[in-house]
């Protein structure tokens, strides 16, 4: 998937946020990158501690794993450090399954 890339550390996951959401979601691919809506406003970087609250709970990981690049933009680029076998997989199981 183009949205995730494997690197020595982990994977490094390109992002598309969108802040002010009714639930914190994954909304599907957008380009390149990962489209998630979150339940929380762009305001002291709450929607941000809500974007990586959200992957590690989704994947499984602690959120200590999770380094956020981009703060302030809508794109953005997360470093997961974790070389846990099968997390690829589990980072493609983030994608909405098609209706």
């Amino acid at each position: 998937m183009a949205f995730f890339q494997a690197t020595c550390q982990g994977y490094v996951l390109r992002l598309t946020v969108v802040p002010g959401a009714r639930r914190t979601e994954v909304a599907g691919l957008h380009g390149d990158r990962l489209k998630v809506r979150v339940a929380a406003a762009p305001e002291k970087g709450a929607a941000n501690q809500e974007l990586l609250s959200f992957l590690a709970a989704r994947l499984g990981l602690p959120r200590s794993a999770f380094r956020l690049l981009g703060a302030r933009s809508r794109t953005k680029v997360v470093e997961v450090h974790d070389l846990s076998p099968g997390l690829g997989d589990r980072l493609l199981s983030l994608l909405p399954i098609p209706a």
